[in-house]
């Protein structure tokens, strides 16, 4: 099936960040568009403003007429919708074309000069960065983000078709229907081992992915993972480099070395090396584009930052809460290590909320060892997500992995109360799940107090 094809496009699972970026798209080409989700949230709410029908329950007199013809229609779903669910297994048994989420980028990006951006971490966050350079010098690109973006307010940029910025997902081996021109891969760190079993069938994926590059294209690593690729890094002789950290007024300023030169006094804004290195790689492969290098300089200084990726949702002298994404150990350590270097002799309160029984059970050990280094930690219960739960795994028994003894599990209706009590200098909201969802509620809470 071609785009050209393509009349209406049905999303099961509509309101997942990556699924609701393609639904903008289809609904901007001029397609019909329509969906189904299990809850309502203010992605979904937003797509019905764009007049694209969304209901929440799986049923199928809910959903829309025309789209029960599977006459140019086509059928979008998100490997967390289980295949026994009902409009599923309607469209699957009445002759409907039926693409998961990764097979549509696929499609939508196969003709245009594809960046794709893969790793078990940063994928949003420098994405989200290259899409903004591009955007900043005047690239023509259609970017489809896992995130909302700050500077565009959207999970979703189209200024043109000539290139296409794409999260290159690890999980259900999605990546291995993209083929792009420019990739880069941030991070193998082990994960999703419900899928792959063990990190060495992880790593054999990346190398996949690796040779679905198009010939001549290029490959952007960050230095010491196990490929062969154009490196990057901070203070290590990689191609391209950052040296001569500085901070000042809560941004870096450095000098970024290219295999063409060095540019002095940079600017970046997004606390954390991760994020450094996620905007030094965006930066690299912008240059592809032939986006000149001064002018990505001065735009990385204008990164705004993604929703729920080190967000300051309250910055005072006093108090800072901080909202993260963060829901494997490497990337707590990572908002642990940009705390301390932002706001160091700091008490800071961590609050967690795991994502998956089997993520929390794979990684139990390094979750607690990362949870443990915070000043308190409140933990809330596992978010399932597509999960059902797994005996003897809950957050009572990550508790117990932890060595720091200043740690309790709290509901949902007891954190703004807890968190008064403690009365933090710093707060931390990390996780996946809905705990996203609750910042909106604590941040006006604790607003009042401070």
């Amino acid at each position: 099936m071609e785009i050209k094809d393509i009349h209406k496009v049905y999303f099961i699972g509509i309101g997942g960040i990556g699924m609701s970026a393609l639904a903008r798209y289809f609904k901007f080409i001029g397609k019909e568009v329509a969906g189904y989700d299990k809850t309502e949230t203010p992605l979904t709410i937003e797509l019905s403003g764009h007049d694209i029908s969304i209901h929440y329950e799986d049923d199928l007199k809910l959903v829309p007429k025309p789209f029960l013809n599977s006459q140019g229609t086509l059928v979008v779903y998100t490997p967390a919708v289980k295949t026994t669910h009902s409009e599923y297994q309607y469209f699957l048994n009445n002759d409907f074309v039926i693409k998961k989420r990764s097979e549509v980028l696929g499609l939508i990006t196969k003709d245009s000069f594809c960046f794709a951006v893969a790793g078990t971490h940063g994928k949003t966050t420098t994405s989200s960065i290259l899409a903004h350079l591009l955007k900043e010098t005047g690239t023509q690109l259609t970017a489809f983000l896992g995130g909302i973006s700050e500077d565009f307010n959207s999970n979703f940029l189209l200024e043109g078709t000539d290139y296409s910025v794409v999260e290159a997902d690890e999980f259900d081996r999605s990546f291995l229907r993209l083929s792009p021109n420019v990739a880069c891969i941030t991070s193998m760190d082990a994960d999703h081992l419900d899928i792959y079993g063990d990190a060495e069938e992880l790593r054999k994926s990346f190398l996949q992915f690796v040779e679905r590059i198009k010939p001549g294209g290029k490959l952007f690593i960050r230095k010491g993972l196990p490929l062969a690729g154009i490196t990057y890094g901070i203070e290590d002789g990689s191609d391209y480099c950052i040296r001569n950290i500085k901070i000042e007024h809560g941004a870096y300023i450095f000098d970024l070395g290219t295999p063409d030169g060095s540019i002095t006094g940079v600017k970046f804004n997004k606390p954390g090396r991760h994020n450094l290195l996620n905007g030094l790689v965006a930066f690299a492969m912008a240059i592809q584009a032939g986006s000149p290098p001064y002018r990505l300089a001065e735009a990385l200084a204008t990164f705004k930052g993604v929703q729920r990726r080190f967000s300051y949702r309250i910055k005072h002298e006093n108090f800072v809460l901080i909202d993260d994404y963060a829901h494997h150990p490497t990337e707590i350590d990572a908002v642990y290590d940009a705390i301390m270097e932002m706001h160091p002799n700091k008490r800071v309160l961590a609050i967690f909320q795991p994502h998956l029984f089997s993520r929390t059970r794979d990684f139990g050990d390094d979750f607690a060892k990362s949870l443990s280094k915070f000043s308190s930690v409140l933990l809330m219960e596992i978010y399932p997500a597509r999960e059902e739960p797994m005996e003897g795994i809950d957050s009572a028994w990550l508790m117990e992995k932890m060595t720091n003894p200043q740690k309790k599990i709290v509901e949902k209706g007891e954190l703004v109360s807890e968190i008064k009590a403690q009365n933090p200098e710093v707060l931390v909201m990390m996780g996946a799940g809905d705990i996203g969802l609750e910042i909106i509620r604590i941040k006006k809470e604790l607003e009042y107090a401070h």
